[in-house]
C-alpha cells in the first residue's frame, strides 16, 4: 500500500479589498497581516499592517528591499519612514512611501476580527495615487 500524497499547499487566503503588492506597488513586509485602510483625502489612502517583528528588522528589511535608507523621525516611540515617490503638495495629502513604527512589547491593538490582535510593529503604506503612480 502507497502512502497517502501529501496535501498540495494552500495559497494564503486574501480578504475581499485587502490590497496586494501589485495594488499598492510596494513591497509587503512577509507576515504581515492587513488591519485596514483609511482615505486620506486627495486620491490617496492609508494601508495599515501589523506584524511581531522587531522594529529594526522590519527596517532593515526595507532598507535593503527599497534600496535606501529612509529616515528615522522620531526617537520615541521609533517612527522610521521611506519616501519612494516625489510628493506634489497640490494633488497629495502625504509622500507615497513606508513609515514604520514601533510599539514595543504592548503592542499595537487591532480590533480587527472578534478577539483583539496586538502587533509589535505597524507598517503603513500610502502609494502614489493612481495619476501620479510611478510607471515600472
Amino acid at each position: 500500500m502507497l502512502p497517502p500524497e501529501p496535501a498540495a499547499p494552500r495559497p494564503a487566503t486574501v480578504e475581499p479589498g485587502e490590497p496586494t503588492e501589485q495594488t499598492l506597488g510596494l513591497p509587503i513586509y512577509p507576515g504581515a497581516q492587513f488591519i485596514a485602510s483609511y482615505d486620506a483625502g486627495r486620491g490617496q489612502r492609508y494601508y495599515l499592517y501589523g506584524a511581531n517583528t522587531d522594529f529594526a528588522q522590519v527596517v532593515a528589511y526595507y532598507r535593503t528591499t527599497l534600496k535606501q535608507r529612509g529616515e528615522l523621525v522620531f526617537e520615541v516611540p521609533q517612527i522610521h519612514m521611506f519616501e519612494v515617490g516625489r510628493f506634489r503638495e497640490e494633488t497629495m495629502v502625504f509622500p507615497p512611501g513606508v513609515t514604520v513604527k514601533d510599539y514595543g512589547p504592548e503592542g499595537y491593538a487591532s480590533f480587527k476580527g472578534k478577539t483583539p490582535v496586538r502587533f509589535q510593529t505597524i507598517i503603513q503604506f500610502v502609494p502614489a495615487p493612481p495619476a501620479t503612480a510611478p510607471v515600472k
